[in-house]
């Protein structure tokens, strides 16, 4: 099992499927939801219309089309308000219901981006807690996924995101 933090864009990375922080519409938005379905082309859109949206820790799947990538899981993060509301309970579930998906459809690799952290205002510190807790704890005796890439946009949040994944493997 290799797990690994990429600062980058996730809309580039060879891996076969990249987890999109979606709103519930699934329709496209700002950030890495707007990157994703600018990438991926007007094909993406057409086919997260016919899943009806979801709910936040949901997560769906539609093909990659113009991305590298195979697959697109789409899963809605929780809106932090104080972290008394269920947020990590609902951010957890965006990372267990996309590890459920990846393995559903025999997926090897799978790249995530940092859930909830942008416009939805999780604490990052938290946030990269939550999401290397859980995905360390989900694949690290599976032989079904393979690689696991936190793909981080910053300095600061590959930085915190590579000293959480540093603790858990040491």
């Amino acid at each position: 099992m290799k797990w690994e933090v990429v600062k980058g864009d996730i809309t580039t990375l060879e891996v076969d499927a990249i987890v999109n922080a979606a709103n519930k519409s699934l329709l496209g938005g700002g950030g890495v939801d707007g990157a994703i379905h600018r990438a991926a082309g007007p094909e993406l859109k057409e086919a997260c219309q016919k899943l009806n949206g979801a709910e936040t820790g949901e997560a769906k799947l539609t093909e990659g089309f113009n991305l590298p990538a195979d697959y697109v899981i789409h899963t809605v993060g929780p809106v932090y308000n104080d972290g008394t509301r269920g947020e990590a309970e609902l951010l957890k579930a965006c990372y267990e219901n996309s590890i459920k998906l990846a393995r559903e459809h025999h997926i090897k690799s799978i790249a995530f981006p940092s859930i909830s952290t942008g416009a939805y205002r999780y604490p990052i510190e938290e946030a990269a807690e939550i999401a290397v807790d859980t995905v360390v704890q989900l694949t690290k005796d599976s032989d079904e996924i393979e690689k696991v890439v936190f793909s981080v946009f910053d300095d600061q949040t590959e930085k915190i995101y590579k000293k959480k994944l540093s603790e858990i493997e040491s």
